[in-house]
């Protein structure tokens, strides 16, 4: 690649870490902010628990697959070598094994045995639309 547009690839990869690291921070925010409502609306806390964990591990989820493209970027835009391939083989291994499992904890089931692909994404939508739809609810 040449030496004048790596620079650019630095800084994309730099802004995609941000986006990661700021989904999850944001994502906790959600998360506890969540919980409360739920607590405060159900009166039960365990319901407030499983949200906190939904949604914050939704967070991490996608925190995780930002962070993933950063380092794919940051890899194929650098001067190739063995070691960086290697290195970039085991950070996907090591968040994919973390994302699996954070999103086996969410669902209770294994990622190929379900009907549809859920990103962390969706799965904050999600969480921030049942909270809303309760949140009505318990209004009207």
């Amino acid at each position: 690649m040449s030496a004048s547009i790596e620079p650019f690839f630095t800084v994309i990869a730099i802004v995609f870490e941000v986006i990661g690291a700021l989904a999850m921070v944001s994502g906790f925010v959600i998360a506890v902010v969540l919980a409360w409502r739920t607590l405060r609306r159900e009166r039960r806390a365990h319901a407030a628990y499983l949200v906190l964990r939904t949604t914050l591990g939704a967070a991490i989820l996608l925190g995780l697959e930002v962070l993933v493209a950063a380092d794919l970027i940051r890899t194929i835009t650098s001067k190739p070598s063995i070691e960086d391939a290697l290195i970039l083989g085991l950070i996907v291994v090591i968040r994919t094994v973390l994302s699996m499992s954070i999103q086996i904890e969410i669902e209770g089931t294994l990622p190929w045995r379900r009907a549809l692909l859920t990103s962390g994404g969706q799965v904050l939508a999600q969480s921030i639309t049942r909270d809303r739809t309760a949140a009505r609810d318990s209004a009207g």
